[in-house]
C-alpha cells in the first residue's frame, strides 16, 4: 500500500491560489519584524507567532495580515520574501505557481511601483535559477480600499507590466464589498490580455460568486465554496468547466467554515465543479500545501490515483502556457507510473 503522505509530499504538483505577503514563513516574518522592531506590533519570535496568527474572524485575519504587509518597507524586503516563499513551495515539489500579489498594499507603503516590480521578477527569475520553479502573478484589487485602489492596480498592472503577471484578481473582505462596481477595471484589465480571477463566495453568499461571473468575467474563482448551496450555480460551474481555487484550512481558521468536517468540497466534487486544492497563507493558517493535499484526501476518501487527478486539474487549470502544462502533467503520470 501506498503511503499517502510520502505520496503526497512528492507529488509534483501546482498552488493557484496562494498570497504573496500571506505566504511568509514564521522565520522571514519575524526576520522582516527584527528588522522593524517598535514601529510593529508582529513578534520578532517566531514562536510567539502561533498565538498572534490566532484569527477570531475574518475582520481579525485582515488586521493581522495587513500588520504583516507593513513589514515590507524596501525593495530588498520584497526581493527576499518572494524569493523565500519560492524556496518554501519548491520544498513541496511544487513546479509552478500564480502567486497573488497586491501591488497597491506597497505602493501606498513608499515603495515606488517600478522599484517593487523590479524587486518580483528579479526574485522570480532567480528563483526559478537557484529551485526549480516557475513564478508568475496575479495582481489583485485590496477589496476594502476600495475603488482608488482598483485605479492605482489597474494603472501598475497596465505601465509596468512584468513579465510574470498572468492575471488581475480581488481580494480583502467579500462583506461590505459589491463585486460588480469593480466591472470597469477588470474590464480593461481583460481587454488588455490578463486573465480574472476574483475571490469570491468565501464568507458571502451564492450571489457574489454570480457577480464574479457575470460582471468581472471570472475565468477561476478564488474560493467560491458558496457555490455548493445554489444548485444552479453548481450547474453553471459545472457546464462551462470554471475552476474553484479551493483551500479548505483557510476556510475553518477565517471562520468561513465552522469545521473541516463540513467543508463543501465534497458536495463541489459531486456535483461536477472541477476544483484545485491550495493553501492561500499557509503559515498564517498553520498549513502546507502538501497538508491541504492530506485533508482533501480525507474529505473526498481519495486514493493516490485521485490525488494525482487533483494535481493534474490544478495544472490544466493554470494559465501556464499548453507546453509548460504538457511537461507538468508526463511529470505527475511518470511519477504515478513509478509507485
Amino acid at each position: 500500500m501506498t503511503d499517502l503522505s510520502a505520496f503526497i509530499a512528492e507529488l509534483p504538483k501546482v498552488e493557484l491560489h496562494v498570497h504573496h505577503v500571506g505566504s511568509a514563513s514564521p522565520r522571514i516574518v519575524a526576520e522582516l519584524a527584527a528588522r522593524h522592531e517598535g514601529r510593529s506590533p508582529v513578534p520578532a519570535d517566531p514562536d510567539a507567532l502561533a498565538d498572534y496568527f490566532a484569527f477570531r474572524d475574518f475582520a481579525h485575519f485582515i488586521e493581522v495580515y495587513l500588520s504583516v504587509v507593513d513589514l515590507i518597507r524596501d525593495p530588498d524586503d520584497v526581493w527576499l520574501l518572494t524569493h523565500e516563499v519560492a524556496r518554501e513551495l519548491a520544498r513541496q515539489q511544487v513546479r509552478y505557481a500564480e502567486l497573488t500579489v497586491t501591488p497597491y498594499s506597497h505602493v501606498r507603503r513608499g515603495i515606488p511601483a517600478p522599484a517593487f516590480c523590479e524587486a518580483i521578477e528579479d526574485a522570480r527569475r532567480r528563483a526559478e535559477a537557484d529551485f526549480g520553479i516557475a513564478l508568475r502573478w496575479c495582481f489583485d484589487i485590496p477589496g476594502e480600499a476600495g475603488l482608488p485602489a482598483a485605479e492605482e492596480t489597474l494603472r501598475i498592472s497596465l505601465d509596468e507590466r512584468p513579465d510574470g503577471l498572468v492575471a488581475f484578481g480581488l481580494g480583502g473582505p467579500e462583506i461590505g464589498v459589491p463585486r460588480p462596481q469593480f466591472k470597469p477595471y477588470f474590464d480593461q484589465a481583460r481587454a488588455a490580455g490578463l486573465r480574472s480571477v476574483p475571490h469570491a463566495g468565501e464568507t458571502t453568499g451564492p450571489q457574489t460568486v454570480w457577480d464574479a461571473l457575470r460582471e468581472l468575467g471570472a475565468e477561476r474563482i478564488g474560493h467560491g465554496i458558496s457555490a455548493a448551496q445554489d444548485p444552479e450555480l453548481l450547474a453553471y460551474l459545472a457546464e462551462r468547466r470554471i475552476p474553484l481555487e479551493v483551500c479548505p484550512t483557510s476556510n475553518v481558521r477565517t471562520r468561513a467554515v465552522a469545521r473541516i468536517e463540513e467543508h463543501p468540497l465534497r458536495r463541489l466534487v459531486d456535483a461536477g465543479v472541477r476544483v484545485t486544492i491550495n493553501s492561500d497563507d499557509p503559515p498564517m493558517f498553520g498549513t502546507t500545501l502538501n497538508d491541504e493535499y492530506a485533508v482533501a484526501a480525507r474529505l473526498l476518501d481519495a486514493d493516490p490515483d485521485g490525488l494525482a487527478a487533483l494535481a493534474r486539474e490544478a495544472v490544466s487549470a493554470s494559465f501556464l502556457d499548453p507546453a509548460g502544462q504538457a511537461r507538468i502533467i508526463a511529470e505527475i503520470d511518470a511519477f504515478v507510473a513509478t509507485r
